[in-house]
Order: C-alpha cells, then sequence, then structure tokens
C-alpha cells in the first residue's frame, strides 16, 4: 500500500488537499463515534463540486455504502465508495457552522464549525466560503421517520472503523472533523485520513 499523504485531524479541526484520478482516501474514525465531513471540487473547474442531490437522485437511496458513486453537480462521477466497515453515513445535512449553532443550539458563543475549518482550508484553493455545498457527512447517523422527520443519533462508527473512496477525477477535497456535540455522541475525536496511490493487490 502506498500512502501518498496523511493527515491526522485533531478534534474540531479541517484540511485542504488535492488528489488525481485513481487515488484513494480513507477517512478513519480512531476511537469511534465521530463524523466526518467531506467536500470536494473539480481541479480544472471550481464551479464543478460534489453534489447531494445528483448523488441521492442517481442511486435513488440516502443511505450511500458499497458500490455507490458520488456525482457532480455536472453528473459527472466525483468518487466511488470502494470499502466501507461502517455502512452508515449522511448526505442530506450540511456543514455545521456558527448559524447550526445560534439557531439549533442557541449558543452564539464562538465555536469551531466544520463550515468555517472547511472554508479556511479550502481558501488557498480559491474556494469561497459561498461555494461549499451540502458535505457528505462521513459516519453521521440520520434516520428519517414516518412523518420525515430526522433523527441524529450516535454514529455507528467504532474505533478503527474507515470509508475508502476511489477518486475519479482531479479534485480539491475539504476533510473535518466534525464540531457538532449532537452529530458525535456529545464529544470532540480525532480522524485520520490517508491519500493512497493504490491498494495492495
Amino acid at each position: 500500500m502506498n500512502v501518498a499523504q496523511r493527515f491526522h485531524l485533531e478534534p474540531q479541526t479541517g484540511v485542504g488537499f488535492e488528489v488525481a484520478p485513481g487515488q484513494l482516501v480513507r477517512v478513519v474514525d480512531p476511537t469511534g463515534e465521530q463524523v466526518s465531513d467531506l467536500v470536494s471540487f473539480a481541479r480544472g473547474d471550481r464551479a464543478e463540486w460534489l453534489s447531494s442531490g445528483r448523488t441521492i437522485d442517481y442511486a435513488n437511496t440516502i443511505y450511500l455504502s458499497v458500490g455507490h458513486v458520488l456525482y457532480s453537480n455536472r453528473s459527472r462521477p466525483m468518487w466511488t465508495i470502494v470499502e466501507d466497515t461502517v455502512g452508515r453515513h449522511d448526505f442530506l445535512l450540511t456543514p455545521c457552522s456558527s448559524d447550526t449553532f445560534r439557531i439549533i443550539y442557541g449558543n452564539t458563543d464562538p465555536h469551531p464549525s466544520c463550515f468555517a475549518n472547511l472554508a479556511t482550508h479550502l481558501a488557498p484553493f480559491g474556494i469561497a466560503p459561498d461555494a461549499i455545498p451540502t458535505t457528505f457527512n462521513i459516519f453521521m447517523n440520520v434516520e428519517v421517520g414516518p412523518d420525515g422527520a430526522l433523527a441524529i443519533l450516535p454514529p455507528r462508527s467504532r474505533a478503527g472503523d474507515y470509508l475508502l473512496l476511489r477518486a475519479e477525477m482531479p479534485m480539491v477535497v475539504g476533510v473535518t472533523a466534525c464540531s457538532a456535540e449532537l452529530s458525535n455522541n456529545g464529544s470532540f475525536k480525532p480522524i485520520d485520513v490517508e491519500v493512497l496511490d493504490s491498494l495492495p493487490a
């Protein structure tokens, strides 16, 4: 296994990086019950971004796992899920932000957020905050009730669980260790990210 890059995200932090077609990104939950938000943009045109709506539409499910393709807003494949030890992730909800904490939590104090972390780490790649779309929320456990109400439950991930994605185009990628209490069963933990050139044969 050829590891091209490795990032250890401390709780409530993020990172931005580039990937080439065929490279793999492994997002690992080293301690368990920690969500990681992921977003990506086409390297050649930042106006092409990872699309929740297109992906859910074409997969005909909100529960994406092995074999599913994550599409751009232009209906081009961006990622394929290659391995998944958890099987429950979210692609409905936006990255947590200061407005999330104000509106949902009633908290107006300064608070780290996935949106702020993504904005900070994607800015060097020329991506403005308003361009950040709905994120693919790895390990986030969201269930939909019969009345359509959403329940945010503790992540099903345990220590060492991971999601492996194959890049289908050159991209700029942002990844976080989520900062929302409810998403992470009340505590904040790290996330590990590996960019792999290949897997063992």
